[in-house]
């Protein structure tokens, strides 16, 4: 295993989480009436924002999957459109799978599909952000040992910590304790980031620990 790359890795998973804790403390400072609980869409819309951003500039620093040929800016233009189409594609496909799960249909729509939207930024953004838009490699990596690099498995992990959260924070919503963070999708949406978090944090310390197991075929 290339420890370089695990450092260079954990570097993009601090920034990360940097972004998720800046849209908590950033809008506050210029919105008077910004709260987590309050106004929530809101708060999706800046965090979806910040983790997006986050992620494309990690994409031109770090370059988590490098191409040494040289592509012309009509390919360039090309991939980041496709790369447009496919997030777009998932927001509706989780919207799709939350609703199927119990999520309201006619009321709080908005919320809902932001609440997809934060979905597709913590876990489509990254695909597209590691593998760009090759749907075959993210079957690859989603598949039994389809791991390449650390990259790969960081990808695997922020996955099934956001999916994760999302779902357990789902368990306390039909409980009757009349909580402000009870509302359709609060409880979900904190514990998918919570889980994605958690999954930044903890993703490369797991890779560490077994970077002895890890072997890595070449891409």
């Amino acid at each position: 295993m290339d420890e370089t790359e695990l450092r260079r890795m954990s570097v993009g998973h601090g920034f990360g989480v940097l972004a998720v804790v800046l849209s908590l403390c950033i809008p506050p400072l210029f919105l008077d009436d910004f709260s987590l609980l309050g106004t929530h869409v809101m708060w999706l819309c800046v965090c979806s924002a910040f983790v997006i951003a986050v992620n494309i500039i990690l994409l031109l620093t770090l370059k988590p999957n490098p191409s040494y040929k040289r592509t012309s800016f009509g390919s360039k233009v090309n991939k980041f459109s496709k790369s447009c189409i496919y997030f777009f594609i998932s927001c509706l496909v989780f919207h799709a799978v939350v609703f199927l799960y119990g999520a309201p249909l006619l009321e709080s729509v908005p919320e809902t599909f932001m609440f997809s939207v934060l979905l597709s930024s913590f876990i489509t953004s990254r695909c597209l952000f590691i593998l760009g838009p090759n749907f075959h490699a993210w079957v690859r990596v989603f598949s039994r040992d389809g791991a390449m690099c650390v990259w790969d498995h960081s990808l695997q992990i922020t996955t099934l910590g956001s999916v994760l959260g999302a779902w357990f924070g789902a368990f306390p919503i039909p409980l009757d304790w009349e909580r402000p963070w009870q509302v359709w999708p609060i409880s979900c949406s904190l514990g998918a980031t919570m889980g994605y978090a958690a999954g930044l944090l903890f993703g490369p310390l797991w890779i560490y620990w077994n970077r002895k197991k890890l072997t890595y075929k070449n891409r």
